[in-house]
């Protein structure tokens, strides 16, 4: 018995070691990277004062047929009108341009954490969750630009969830792509996004009409849109996904609110580890075996439901978007199978909606994870978009019940 418990041990530390070794090696490979690309990344001493002023762009090494693609640096705003920088993706169809431009749907990526190699445009993979809609769009001629956020690739903060924040950086990539020379673009655009994405998209049909009215928003596309956030942070907060997302929130919602208390809503160990963790990607080796060790202790991001404290709970309204006018068309598409989104929320988004008045178009499907939603329904997405491009009126689904209920799992 001694003996065998040696040799579990020594196949133990061998495969700890191993994995030690394997992480190691890879962080050595994505710092190289990382390295070679900081210099596009770095601001100007002075950044254009005009936001979405092209600072500077170079070829973007990868394969999307149809498509010339471009790793783009442009001038942004942060909520308190303060100058910042934004990199990003710009992809513009090879074929001819129609009369009037081409127009342009702005995609919102949904959470990656907060590190440089995290930004879209710094990683070895750009074009995830772009399947089945991408290429759609190029064959259809429109320009696709991909903002990375502001403080994300670039310097900091990264503003996480804060609307003011996400939606400049994504009118700002519009009209960023407008400067890029040789794109032929129109003054015409839709935003589409995942997750944290679908929160910038929904916002932006607030706010993206006053912040650039030269440009006409023709509606907002969202796939499992972190919208209802009180509603999912108090489901979500005391499990792996507190993990995920709360020390990201924690290191940019404090940035805009100063009262907002840490002591008392985060565990020791969530504040601890908050900066650390943000900086991690998400889906990385290092984060998940953090994550897998963290619950295996017990540990949780927060010591209590967030929503339950009145400053926080008062942060997350103010982050929710409210219903959007009639005039500005929506779509929302949501699986009843998502464990990050939960799929109750975004049923009580769509009531809340119709019953407001929007033209809210839905999509439910089942089966199909958080991180696959945006893949799954982007041919319906894409199909929609061109709709608002055709000037085809919008439809409203709110004759079809959410096929889950909107309270089931409320806390």
């Amino acid at each position: 018995m001694k003996r065998m418990l040696l040799v579990v041990g020594a196949i133990g530390l061998s495969a700890a070691m191993l994995g030690t070794a394997f992480i190691g090696s890879q962080w050595r490979s994505t710092q190289d990277r990382q390295d070679l690309l900081a210099p596009f990344y770095q601001p100007p001493v002075l950044i254009p004062a005009v936001p979405g002023t092209l600072i500077r762009s170079e070829p973007l090494d990868v394969s999307v047929p149809g498509a010339t693609s471009y790793r783009v640096l442009y001038s942004t705003q942060r909520p308190d009108d303060s100058l910042a920088v934004s990199s990003g993706m710009v992809f513009v169809p090879t074929s001819p341009a129609p009369p009037g431009g081409r127009p342009i749907v702005a995609w919102a990526h949904g959470t990656l954490g907060q590190g440089a190699p995290c930004a879209p445009s710094r990683s070895t993979t750009p074009l995830s969750d772009t399947a089945n809609w991408l290429n759609q769009m190029m064959k259809l001629g429109w320009i696709v630009t991909a903002t990375d956020y502001a403080g994300l690739g670039t310097p900091g903060p990264n503003l996480y969830l804060v609307a003011e924040a996400e939606v400049r950086d994504v009118v700002n990539s519009v009209r960023a792509a407008r400067n890029l020379v040789g794109t032929e673009a129109s003054n015409r655009y839709v935003v589409w996004g995942h997750s944290q994405g679908g929160h910038s998209a929904l916002w932006s049909g607030h706010l993206g009409p006053a912040l650039a009215p030269e440009l006409r928003l023709l509606g907002v596309a969202a796939a499992a849109p972190a919208a209802e956030l009180n509603q999912i942070v108090g489901a979500q907060w005391n499990t792996a996904v507190g993990w995920g997302i709360g020390p990201e929130v924690a290191q940019s919602w404090p940035v805009v609110n100063a009262s907002l208390p840490l002591n008392g809503v985060l565990s020791p160990q969530g504040i601890d580890s908050a900066a650390e963790l943000a900086q991690e990607c998400i889906g990385s080796t290092t984060l998940t075996v953090q994550l897998l060790a963290r619950l295996a202790m017990g540990q949780t991001f927060f010591v209590e439901n967030p929503s339950r404290n009145a400053s926080w709970k008062a942060m997350g309204q103010a982050q929710t978007p409210d219903p959007l006018p009639a005039s500005m068309p929506v779509l929302v598409g949501q699986s009843t199978a998502d464990e990050v989104v939960l799929a109750w929320p975004n049923a009580l988004l769509q009531e809340l909606w119709c019953a407001a008045g929007s033209t809210i178009s839905t999509i439910w499907v089942g089966e199909v994870s958080h991180q696959l939603t945006a893949e799954t329904i982007g041919p319906e997405a894409v199909r929609w978009i061109a709709d608002r491009f055709a000037g085809r009126p919008a439809l409203r689904t709110c004759q079809m019940a959410p096929p889950v209920s909107a309270a089931a799992n409320e806390q």
